[in-house]
């Protein structure tokens, strides 16, 4: 398998950096218009729209679109037991992880007894998409889910596509773990459409999140500010940070766990070896030929995965916070130290047993990261990202007073003078007496 190699900062390596720089911002003109015909029908014509549209994409006729708790229950039980007991220890794991993000109200005292602070409420509702397609991803569901339910969200609605649910019990075993019962069978961008305007048997709900194929995350771009969304997920990435004490085989395993989600995923692995990045190559061309997604790695990564060269550590950080990958594993006896010039990852992962499908499934951490280098700016999913904060003011009839004439002149500045009336009002009648 013969996944480029580059030198940091060599002319070829620049021209890499800057193809995978625009990873996941692609136009697809004909896609968003599709998207916007969907969501308009359904915003427009509800139910039956909805009825339409899963029909001509799902090919089935729905008489109604929850799907009731017994036939939740029924698939559920078909789901293997051994597996549903490793979804209950994984959901306490990520449980307990989440639990440390929880926010509390607060309020602080100043001068002439104002009271000041903010007020921290979960969300009313959350709309959580569960993809079809050839593969179930259960684990998504935990991490969507748990850290809305530590919120306090109290209504959490699904939707997925009914056909491929029906065809996978353990997304029922693990609605049924999280006690998840309001769930619809449709799918696409027409559910995406039903969760942000409602219809007539489907309300509404504050935020949608969960993952999707490139007709979800359009329309759930497009819905934004409508509601509100978890973020627009793009292929999933990795970066490999090694030196030559690590087993080169653990190297390519990581590269290729990436490279199996789809073709467009970008796994990279840097190190200060050019010999030990030869010898990555070597893992690589004689793992894959044993793994069922073979041909779908060996394009990702050679297509747009890579192996980079550095000089030195401090070339290494700078390579990882031009990327600002998705995954950073360390695998590298310094790691803690070299962490510290990170500036931009989705979840960092140290040492050799700390492989990235541990934080996948099991460990606890959200999976739900910022892909196509948004993690230089954007945070994992968290019980945070349902919760809204509202400021409380609570000013007294001395602070008014006080401060009435900083005030007024601050309004007549921008030229509201009504801004500055309402304060005056207040403060002549509550001008002290001499």
């Amino acid at each position: 398998m013969q996944i480029p190699i580059y030198t940091w900062k060599s002319p070829e390596c620049d021209i890499y950096i800057k193809k995978i720089a625009k990873r996941g911002s692609e136009a697809h003109p004909e896609i968003e218009a599709s998207v916007a015909a969907i969501l308009s029908a359904v915003r427009e014509k509800g139910d039956f729209a909805l009825r339409e549209l899963t029909r001509q994409f799902d090919g089935i006729a729905l008489d109604q679109f929850r799907i009731n708790t017994a036939e939740i229950t029924s698939l559920a039980s078909q789901s293997d037991p051994e597996l549903r007991k490793i979804l209950k220890l994984a959901k306490e794991n990520i449980r307990s992880f989440h639990q440390h993000q929880r926010e509390e109200s607060w309020e602080m005292v100043c001068d002439y007894g104002v009271r000041l602070g903010q007020r921290v409420s979960p969300l009313e509702s959350v709309g959580l998409y569960i993809p079809g397609g050839k593969a179930a991803y259960p684990s998504s569901v935990l991490m969507n889910a748990i850290p809305a339910q530590i919120a306090g969200v109290p209504r959490i609605v699904v939707t997925t596509p009914y056909p491929q649910f029906r065809k996978n019990p353990v997304i029922a075993a693990v609605l049924m773990e999280l006690e998840l019962m309001e769930v619809y069978g449709i799918g696409g961008a027409q559910a995406v459409g039903a969760l942000a305007y409602g219809t007539e048997t489907i309300p509404r709900v504050d935020k949608i999140v969960g993952p999707g194929n490139l007709y979800v995350a359009l329309a759930k771009r497009q819905v934004f500010g409508t509601v509100d969304i978890d973020m627009i997920a793009g292929p999933s990435e990795v970066v490999v940070v090694a030196d030559s004490s690590c087993n080169p085989d653990y190297v390519a395993a990581d590269l290729m766990a990436q490279a199996e989600h789809d073709e467009l995923a970008c796994s990279i692995a840097i190190t200060t070896h050019k010999d030990y990045a030869l010898r990555i190559r070597q893992s690589l061309d004689r793992l894959n030929p044993h793994l069922k997604r073979g041909e779908i790695i060996q394009k990702a990564l050679e297509t747009q995965g890579a192996v980079l060269v550095v000089n030195n550590w401090d070339e290494a950080a700078e390579a990882v916070n031009a990327i600002a990958p998705e995954h950073l594993e360390l695998l590298m006896p310094q790691a803690e130290e070299f962490s510290k010039q990170i500036r931009a990852a989705g979840a960092l992962f140290f040492g050799v047993y700390s492989c990235e499908p541990v934080g996948d499934y099991f460990a606890g951490p959200n999976h739900v990261l910022p892909t196509s280098g948004t993690a230089r700016f954007a945070s994992p999913l968290g019980v945070y990202d349902f919760l809204k904060r509202s400021n409380i003011i609570k000013y007294t009839r001395e602070a008014l007073w006080a401060n009435h004439c900083h005030i007024e002149r601050f309004a007549l500045a921008e030229q509201l003078d009504a801004h500055a009336m309402s304060v005056r009002l207040r403060a002549e009648a509550v001008k002290p007496l001499k």
